[in-house]
């Protein structure tokens, strides 16, 4: 695979995570819009979130590896993928492009471009979701690129797809998207002062999925049993 240069890197993660957060917050501008319906709401932000992740990680994977996020870019500067340098790098360009994202989204909607949310989102049973939402998210990520890479845009949009709806916090599961959520008043914001709960909750439920899965997946164990061609079963081992 070509190696990118550490700016086409950077602006791909900011780009990437600038997208993801427009169509966050602008999927639930339009969906308090069109309805009261909390439930109908949460859908119509649901369904848009999960379809542009399997978009963009498609696309920007192949330059940046798609991270997005600063606990995925932890996870991979803990593996050593990752030097510290770049992994902070990362970080800051997920940020701003998070950032960046919100003011879009404002400005399609005619809204005031920064808008520091109202929207408690806070207590110990919404930062154990988080920690979930995370580790789910790390755990999706790391088995897929183990066992099926080419299938990681679609599973990390289907695990987030799923996770909206079976965590109470609705799975921000990324620090860059809760700080960009922290900037507008509307269906998917998040009050500033509730942040650091839920940043700390994701940062954990991340490495810990690192500790998991890093036993979970260790090198010789038995992993799978595939059917060959001719329909004998072989078991194989990493």
């Amino acid at each position: 695979m070509q190696k990118f240069d550490l700016p086409r890197r950077l602006a791909a993660e900011a780009l990437g995570t600038a997208l993801l957060v427009a169509t966050v917050v602008g999927s639930g501008i339009m969906a308090e819009t069109l309805t009261k319906d909390i439930a109908l709401a949460l859908l119509g932000n649901t369904l848009p979130t999960g379809a542009i992740l399997v978009v963009l990680i498609t696309i920007l994977g192949p330059i940046s590896g798609a991270h997005f996020n600063p606990a995925v870019s932890l996870i991979f500067a803990l593996k050593r993928d990752l030097t510290p340098r770049e992994a902070l790098a990362y970080v800051a360009a997920q940020i701003a492009g998070g950032i960046a994202g919100t003011i879009m989204a404002h400005a399609m909607f005619a809204l005031p471009l920064l808008d520091a949310s109202l929207k408690a989102r806070t207590g110990g049973a919404q930062w154990f979701a988080e920690a979930v939402a995370a580790f789910g998210l790390i755990a999706t990520i790391l088995g897929g690129i183990r066992f099926e890479r080419a299938a990681v845009p679609w599973l990390v949009g289907l695990y987030i797809t799923a996770a909206y709806w079976f965590t109470s916090s609705t799975s921000f599961a990324n620090p860059a998207v809760a700080i960009a959520r922290s900037l507008t008043n509307t269906f998917s914001g998040i009050r500033p002062v509730d942040l650091p709960g839920f940043i700390a909750a994701e940062l954990c439920g991340a490495v810990i999925a690192l500790m998991v899965m890093g036993w979970l997946l260790r090198a010789g164990a038995p992993i799978a049993s595939y059917v060959k061609e001719n329909g004998e079963v072989a078991t194989r081992r990493s």
